[in-house]
Parts: C-alpha cells; sequence; structure tokens
C-alpha cells in the first residue's frame, strides 16, 4: 500500500515535489466560475498520512476560535510561504513544525496535490508526507485548538463527499463537505482531501 500511495501522488509531480502542476478552488465547482481576480499569496499546507499499523489515516488540526480568519475550521498545518522559505515543501514542513510539533524528519514527502486557489485569496501547494507514528505534538495553544486523525478509508469513499452551497460575505459559494463523525470539513480542505482522493483512485 505504502509504495503504490507513493506511486499515485508521485504522478502528479515531474521530478520535484514543488514543481507547478493544475490548480483548482472553490470556483472550479461553479460553471463557468474564476478564481479571484486580485494578486494571490503564495501559501502551502502539509497533507499528513499517517502510517498505522491498522491502516492509513489522515492528520488535520482544528484552529482556534479566536483567530480573525477561518476561526474554529478543520485545516491542514501549514501557512504562507515566507521570503526564507527554499520552496512550497519547506513552507509545508517549517509551518507543520511550527503549529503542531511534528517535526520534519518524521515526514516522508512523497509528492503534491493540485494547486488550490482559495476565495481568501491564497495560492496554496498541498505537500502530501507519509508520518511515522507515533509521533510527539506540540501544539502552537494560539493557532490550534486540537489535532485529529480522520482514516483514510472515509476520505477515499466518494459518497462521503457532498457539494454545498451558502451565502458568504453577500457572495454564493459552492464547496465540498466532508462530514465526519461530530467534524464539519468543508472548503479548501475538503477540496484538497477529494482532490486526494481522485488522485489515489487513478
Amino acid at each position: 500500500m505504502r509504495r503504490r500511495l507513493a506511486h499515485a501522488v508521485a504522478a502528479q509531480r515531474a521530478s520535484d515535489p514543488a514543481t507547478v502542476a493544475a490548480m483548482r478552488g472553490d470556483h472550479s465547482l461553479v460553471p463557468g466560475g474564476a478564481p479571484p481576480a486580485a494578486a494571490l499569496t503564495p501559501a502551502a499546507v502539509l497533507v499528513p498520512l499517517v502510517v498505522r499499523p491498522e491502516g492509513l489515516s489522515v492528520l488535520l488540526t482544528q484552529r482556534t476560535q479566536h483567530l480573525a480568519a477561518h476561526a474554529g475550521q478543520i485545516s491542514f498545518p501549514g501557512g504562507r510561504q515566507e521570503t526564507s522559505d527554499r520552496d512550497s515543501v519547506e513552507a509545508a514542513l517549517r509551518e507543520t513544525e511550527e503549529e503542531v510539533g511534528l517535526p520534519r524528519d518524521h515526514v516522508e514527502v512523497i509528492g503534491r496535490l493540485d494547486t488550490y486557489i482559495t476565495s481568501t485569496g491564497f495560492e496554496v501547494t498541498p505537500v502530501v508526507g507519509l508520518v511515522r507514528a507515533p509521533y510527539p505534538v506540540k501544539l502552537d495553544p494560539f493557532e490550534v485548538a486540537e489535532v485529529f486523525e480522520v482514516p483514510l478509508s472515509f476520505i477515499l469513499d466518494s459518497t462521503n463527499h457532498q457539494r454545498h452551497s451558502r451565502e458568504i460575505r453577500g457572495r454564493r459559494r459552492t464547496f465540498y463537505v466532508l462530514p465526519y463523525r461530530q467534524r464539519y470539513i468543508w472548503g479548501a480542505t475538503a477540496g484538497m482531501l477529494v482532490n486526494l482522493a481522485e488522485v489515489l483512485a487513478r
């Protein structure tokens, strides 16, 4: 399974996991939809696939409620790419270590998913990595309320990929939702998980 997974995700990239790939976003769900016209801010997230004896799972974070942006939402660890970062892979690993305390030597980067354009103006590179378990966790209490895992089998089941629409800031948005137990995974995070499922389904 590990070898098949690495091969499938690697098919998304060229020789370098930071290579530019196809682009998608919530706008992709609307016929004729277009990404934000404003300048985009580079960002990167880690899509951490935790290797456990019972199978693979996806590590996600719950953001704290007091944040100015995306408060309380479920997300991948990651954030804005800094000028000091060598590439998107470096940004994803650095942000992950800062947010949840996951050391980069616990992560084997195996590729990337499509670039995701958010409605808030970020151009996000999702970097896929295998994470050895058990792994240490030290949360940044300002940004992260908790971490949890979702079985990869749940992500791969297309019946869990729902499309919802909502009026947000005066504009109608359509987005993916993956409801997992009491969790509401939606927006960019859900869109990237659907992308992961599509890649592995090939």
